[in-house]
């Protein structure tokens, strides 16, 4: 956080955990004022009845098969959600589905921001943001399967003119701590024993 950087607009899920988190990056370095966008489309992977819950807690109840599940509560309903119809949010994503709502955001809101020269702030979840990496840096399926983003530690980009990575993503972070992230990240959905 005081890396030193400083940024003009700000883009987020309508989800708590990625709200908390730019308040506490907005907070620690001084920038509360900025403008704030928020969006569905920056939310995490839509998993029915099991948005929101603890991973590793629902494999041990449930084991780690992924059996058809009924949707559990209609999350249409949500008054986070009112401007858009019941058909556009997913109730079950696939990854693949979350970077094809993502992905068009990015291009449409955030690099226009980009083009105008201003810095951004992206707080959003793991399986968004995987997209947007995919996307800059040109993964392909399998290896985005296998990127375990570290929760709650900076990521870096600097592009060029064309939105194309400079250098590979920085993490702001010691080599440990980020190590140790993404090892918690990837053990997420194992059923601890």
């Amino acid at each position: 956080i005081d890396a030193g950087y400083e940024f003009d607009i700000c883009f987020t899920s309508v989800q708590k955990r990625a709200i908390w988190t730019l308040w506490t990056v907005l907070d620690a370095t001084d920038q509360m004022w900025l403008p704030v966008v928020r969006t569905w489309r920056l939310n995490e992977r839509h998993y029915w009845g099991l948005t929101g819950l603890n991973k590793a807690e629902t494999a041990a109840k449930h084991g780690e098969a992924q059996p058809d599940h009924p949707f559990y509560s209609n999350i249409s309903k949500d008054h986070r959600y009112a401007d858009i119809t019941e058909d556009q949010l997913p109730s079950c994503e696939s990854l693949k589905d979350t970077i094809a709502r993502a992905l068009p955001f990015w291009n449409e809101e955030i690099v226009p921001q980009i083009k105008e020269g201003k810095r951004v702030l992206i707080a959003a979840h793991g399986n968004s943001l995987r997209g947007i990496v995919k996307h800059l840096e040109g993964l392909s399926e399998e290896a985005i399967m296998e990127l375990n983003l570290p929760t709650a530690i900076p990521m870096v980009y600097e592009l060029d003119k064309n939105f194309k990575p400079i250098k590979p993503m920085q993490f702001l972070g010691d080599e440990e701590t980020v190590r140790k992230a993404m090892e918690a990240v990837a053990a997420q959905g194992k059923a601890k024993k």
